[in-house]
């Protein structure tokens, strides 16, 4: 085309393309495909299987590693057994817990202080076989004091019914320890750090559970594991730019060095908003094209019709 014959035509191409090129070039991010599973485990954001997918908070504490999901903490790595989207709860589970078949010794569990969890407050600690000399959770409590000084168990009241459910048990029953050296620790306990150290605690071991499953007598069938709570942000709002990018079948990521919202769409052609974009691609300008694009290739594409214009 000779750009003298037809320089308003040449002129109007050239222009659309270009502004087509400017809008295009920002919302193109290295090509990536996000794991919408680990194992049998649903990924959903806030979770992600790799850096780039789902919310940065969240992903040095929670990964997929050869299809297991597991929450780290400085404590140790600990699987994750269910998450329940709806009501924004992580399920947990501590191989080194105690429980009603078995019991062993552990170190306890912690949360790290800048972690996006929080427990649950359905989540309830047994602390096991405890110093009642020297442990700190015995001490005087000038609250409920005789006169005497006499030690009182800074532990829930309602706790002393848990502790003979649990000594029910024959792997605890076994180990002929008094039901006073049983502790039931709320989360709230645990303090502004969130830790629970039982070598300071000086207590051998602890079992968690989240709830009786309808049966409070028989601890066989108690729910054992840790139940936390996490939010999307301050006002734990759903963002925007998730669910949109979502509806379009893509998934929610943030990436870069200043966590710049990215949409994983299912091709690997991933974009700055969501996936709505890359369906009709591939429903039309994909089926121009003899190989599979990513973005760069698109970048290329419009620069190679760029050019074919001003010929």
């Amino acid at each position: 085309m000779n750009i003298t014959q037809y320089p308003s035509m040449t002129l109007l191409s050239f222009l659309s393309l270009f502004v087509f090129f400017l809008l295009i070039i920002p919302s193109l991010i290295s090509a990536q495909t996000c794991q919408r599973t680990c194992g049998k485990q649903i990924l959903k954001f806030p979770f992600g299987s790799d850096p780039g997918c789902g919310d940065p908070r969240f992903q040095q504490y929670v990964s997929c590693n050869q299809q297991r999901l597991t929450l780290t903490t400085h404590t140790g790595s600990y699987p994750v057994s269910t998450i329940d989207y709806t009501n924004q709860v992580i399920y947990i589970s501590d191989p080194s817990m105690s429980t009603c078949s078995c019991t062993q010794p552990s170190k306890g569990f912690g949360l790290d202080w800048n972690a996006p969890f929080t427990f649950h407050d359905d989540t309830i600690f047994a602390l096991l076989d405890c110093s009642t000399a020297s442990s700190p959770i015995y001490t005087s409590n000038g609250l409920n004091t005789d006169g005497n000084g006499s030690k009182a168990l800074l532990c829930a009241n309602e706790g002393t019914p848990i502790c003979s459910y649990l000594y029910s048990c024959r792997p605890i029953s076994t180990i002929n320890l008094p039901i006073s050296t049983c502790c039931i620790y709320a989360p709230m306990d645990l303090g502004p750090s969130f830790e629970m150290d039982l070598k300071k605690l000086q207590c051998t071991s602890y079992t968690g559970f989240y709830s009786f499953n309808g049966q409070e007598g028989n601890p066989e069938n108690w729910n054992y594991g840790i139940a936390l709570k996490y939010k999307f942000s301050v006002n734990n709002d759903y963002p925007i730019s998730c669910s949109q990018c979502e509806r379009s079948y893509g998934v929610c990521g943030y990436t870069g060095a200043y966590n710049s919202f990215i949409c994983n769409c299912p091709n690997g052609l991933n974009m700055s908003t969501d996936c709505f974009f890359t369906a009709a691609y591939n429903n039309g300008l994909r089926l121009l094209l003899p190989w599979k694009i990513n973005g760069a290739g698109l970048i290329y594409f419009l620069a190679w019709s760029l050019v074919w214009v001003l010929l």
